[in-house]
């Protein structure tokens, strides 16, 4: 089983929102892998001793270190952490899999 990391922007967005798109991350990276993958939860609700963005860019990226693949979500060149996290990512070998359209329910 792979362990998968999630790198989406989460700016302006509500907590159901952002959910919601790990939920189709990991719907996604089964399917592509044709394996199950291990989430590694990178969605630091009010952390209490975060008070800057780059805090929270430097704990995302020690847990994408653990990482066997990272999922780059809808609109990741528009955040600046998840074009960050595609860098490291690329510099160190980690499988990259990115947002399909889903198919529109007929």
């Amino acid at each position: 089983m792979k362990k998968l990391f999630v790198s989406q922007p989460m700016a302006g967005k509500t907590d159901e929102e952002i959910l919601s798109v790990r939920k189709l991350a990991i719907k996604q990276a089964k399917e592509r892998l044709g394996e199950n993958v291990e989430e590694i939860d990178s969605f630091f609700q009010e952390h209490p001793t975060f008070d800057k963005p780059l805090k929270y860019l430097a704990a995302s990226i020690e847990l994408l270190a653990d990482a066997d693949v990272a999922y780059f979500a809808k609109d990741w060149h528009k955040a600046r952490g998840c074009k960050i996290e595609r860098i490291c990512a690329l510099a160190y070998g980690i499988e990259i899999l990115d947002e399909w359209p889903e198919p529109m329910e007929e």
